[in-house]
């Protein structure tokens, strides 16, 4: 089995960051944390997540993140896959945080797209089929 374990994000405000995460994830928790140093430069890190995934979040990022209407190597986005996307835009609007753009109008998913504090993309997916060729369709 191969399945993706965390991300790992650089973000210049983590407290910022970490509030996006809490809300899209309420039953998520800081596993851990602390201080190092990253080539110098000291900074704060948490791992935020259940026993399976996490996200790590480190401080003291600097710059903008990428254009993400370009074509600029980098990261285009990230997704998590939800039971409840109707639940998930709610509560994230609820704090603050607008949707960026809706999904493709799919006949077997929902999907949608935040842009989180640091000007990370998230994507956030329902599934509305269990049969992988209706799951994975592409038209």
């Amino acid at each position: 089995m191969i399945r993706l374990e965390h991300i790992n994000l650089v973000v210049p405000d983590l407290k910022a960051a970490l509030a996006f995460y809490q809300v899209a994830f309420p039953h998520w928790h800081i596993r851990g944390g602390g201080e190092a140093e990253w080539y110098g430069t000291p900074r704060e890190w948490l791992h935020f997540g259940d026993e399976n995934n996490y996200i790590t979040l480190n401080d003291k990022g600097t710059g903008e993140n990428r254009e993400l209407t370009g074509l600029s190597t980098g990261l285009a986005h990230f997704a998590f896959v939800v039971d409840d996307i109707d639940g998930m835009i709610a509560r994230l609007e609820a704090a603050g945080y607008p949707v960026a753009k809706q999904g493709a109008d799919e006949p077997y998913r929902k999907n949608v797209y935040f842009i989180d504090p640091a000007g990370f993309e998230v994507e956030f997916v329902q599934y509305l089929s269990d049969i992988p060729d209706e799951r994975n369709r592409y038209s």
